[in-house]
């Protein structure tokens, strides 16, 4: 890996760390909730800005938006922290639909972002 694909990297995780925490916090204060939509509308998103990414760009532009910025704006700890708590919490119900769409809606909104730019 080049120092310009490292530097890349770098300064899409510097965009995409407070793009994850206003996108987050916007969507949490839109509406109260167990349901934890900050997180999960920062993965959908990221999902589908990573497979437009991984469609359309490569070299150093693949490792700002792809490696760095979805990197950074995405977050499987804190989905799986949330659906632990969920469960634990006895909201087995919203935590199976926690998963459900996260998982298959992260997939389905990767392979939107693919065709769209593919």
């Amino acid at each position: 890996m080049s120092a310009l694909s490292w530097l890349m990297v770098a300064l899409g995780g510097c965009a995409g760390a407070p793009a994850r925490y206003l996108i987050d916090g916007w969507v949490r204060g839109l509406r109260a909730s167990p349901m934890p939509y900050g997180t999960l509308t920062v993965n959908l998103l990221g999902s589908f800005v990573l497979g437009a990414a991984a469609a359309g760009l490569d070299g150093s532009a693949y490792a700002f938006v792809g490696t760095g910025f979805c990197g950074a704006l995405t977050t499987f700890s804190t989905f799986s922290f949330e659906t632990w708590r969920l469960a634990e919490g006895g909201r087995l119900t919203t935590a199976l639909l926690n998963l459900g769409v996260s998982v298959v809606g992260g997939v389905l909104a990767a392979a939107l972002g693919w065709w769209l730019v593919a």
